[in-house]
């Protein structure tokens, strides 16, 4: 999968720069997940009705939260959204469909990264 772009949260300073955008994630973001709305695996604002996840988690996996191409720039509905790039849960715990590494793997990586880049699961 293609990486497209980034967020990170404004607490969050990325350890290293890198070439791949990123967007500071703001309150507001969130990331439709509803397979039926025209937004189906896109970006929304909040106020949103439809099924949704939040960019701005409590738990911090999306503190910095890499988009790849997976569904987005050829949308089929039920083909899954919201698969990341992120920061991985505590203990090592499994996605939903998400690559995650712990946040000291992440930012020895960014600096390598840019739109692009291709993200190879084996």
């Amino acid at each position: 999968m293609r990486l497209l772009y980034g967020f990170r949260r404004n607490e969050t300073p990325l350890g290293r720069s890198t070439r791949l955008p990123i967007r500071i994630i703001r309150n507001d973001m969130l990331w439709c997940d509803q397979s039926g709305d025209a937004n189906y695996n896109r970006l929304v604002k909040a106020p949103f009705g439809r099924s949704h996840e939040e960019m701005k988690r409590k738990d911090g996996l999306y503190d910095i939260c890499l988009v790849m191409d997976w569904n987005v720039t050829s949308r089929a509905r039920n083909r899954g959204s919201a698969i990341f790039f992120h920061l991985i849960r505590p203990g090592y715990q499994p996605t939903e469909g998400c690559i995650a590494i712990h946040p000291r793997d992440m930012n020895r990586i960014l600096p390598y990264l840019r739109k692009g880049t291709v993200v190879r699961v084996v």
